[in-house]
């Protein structure tokens, strides 16, 4: 009894007033981001259009404004067939990392944690840079095999394969030591970087130009094989952090009275670390080196939602998702007809905010 009222104490200091109100308008926020994105790019389809293209293709019934009248054959073909698979890969992207970011600061209780520090980032490149450079000669069959799969396959196996090496290293006697995994991850992630400059220098003006623009991330590559993909990927995922939401508000308390909370925090640990994993690697896989997403969207949501997981995790989920689309829509409309590689933006415009975040709350940092 004492332990249920500890935890809805926590709960309580841990929020904002009104946090429901927040969400809602986070997901305002992301329907808005999804309309314009579709909306905007080299053929224009006004956003009342696009309502109506997505509104019929999923079966609903159309208002009088946005009737079947306002819709023409190029405007579904560029909708639904080009631009709402590209958007769904950057819904599916920012929820991932932001999610992740949100899990492992929890985990680490640490602000400054990222999905970095578990490796699978460093891995996921490593696989990439593998496959691109030396794909053709070590495994020639394996580009027949899978075809457009061959580059995200690799570095989802990459981001899984040193994920569970840094989780193994942290291991003693059946107990997983944070610090450890930190000094492990970073130890890894030079080992890896180290790889991929070695890859870097072999690799041709085709193989470099390759990895140079997936090491900075884009959309490019999204077509509806891939949301079908990465959308089961991060459902899983989802659901798995959501589970972990009682453990990690009760771990902000530390992890001795997290196990007097009731709170097995090995499973916990493991739980955080794999669903982290699985939806950063597919993150990764396709759109390859995406920065400061899961650093800054959660302190964000925090501000807004305060430190309670139940809330900070949608919340992020709703705001990273509509970070990234903000960018790619910069991406692909301020330089046309080239576009900018996403990585670079979100890193343009989270590196400032972050250093604001930063000076504001130097002194008060919490989770």
């Amino acid at each position: 009894m004492k332990s249920l009222q500890a935890e809805r104490s926590l709960a309580h200091h841990c929020a904002r007033p009104f946090p429901q109100r927040i969400l809602l308008s986070l997901l305002a926020l992301l329907v808005a981001m999804i309309v314009l994105s579709c909306a905007i790019g080299a053929v224009s389809v006004p956003p009342l259009r696009v309502l109506a293209i997505l509104l019929g293709r999923i079966g609903l019934p159309l208002p009088d404004a946005i009737g079947p009248d306002s819709v023409d054959l190029q405007a579904q073909a560029v909708v639904w067939s080009i631009r709402l698979p590209r958007v769904l890969l950057g819904v599916c992207v920012g929820a991932g990392l932001a999610l992740s970011g949100v899990a492992l600061q929890g985990l680490f209780r640490n602000p400054l944690a990222d999905p970095g520090l578990i490796g699978v980032s460093s891995g996921a490149a490593f696989g990439a840079a593998a496959v691109i450079v030396l794909g053709a000669t070590v495994a020639p069959g394996l580009a027949g095999l899978l075809g457009g799969l061959t580059l995200p396959a690799a570095a989802f196996a990459g981001g899984l394969a040193v994920s569970l090496l840094i989780y193994r290293l942290a291991l003693r006697d059946g107990m997983t030591a944070m610090a450890t995994m930190l000094l492990a991850g970073i130890a890894i992630n030079a080992l890896a970087g180290a790889a991929i400059g070695a890859f870097t220098y072999l690799a041709t003006d085709q193989q470099l130009r390759t990895l140079t623009f997936w090491n900075l991330g884009s959309l490019g590559n999204a077509d509806w094989p891939v949301v079908k993909i990465l959308v089961p990927l991060l459902a899983l995922a989802v659901l798995g952090l959501a589970r972990c939401t009682r453990g990690l508000n009760a771990l902000m308390l530390g992890e001795a009275e997290a196990g007097h909370l009731g709170v097995d925090t090995q499973a916990l640990k493991r739980a955080v670390i794999f669903w982290s994993a699985l939806a950063v690697a597919g993150a990764v896989a396709f759109a390859g080196m995406i920065g400061f997403i899961g650093l800054v969207t959660p302190h964000i949501v925090r501000l807004l939602c305060g430190s309670d997981h139940r809330y900070v995790m949608p919340g992020a989920a709703l705001l990273g998702g509509s970070l990234i689309l903000a960018a790619d829509l910069l991406a692909r409309t301020v330089a046309v007809p080239a576009e900018i590689p996403i990585g670079i933006l979100t890193a343009l415009l989270g590196a400032p905010f972050f250093l604001f975040l930063l000076l504001r709350q130097r002194s008060h940092w919490s989770l």
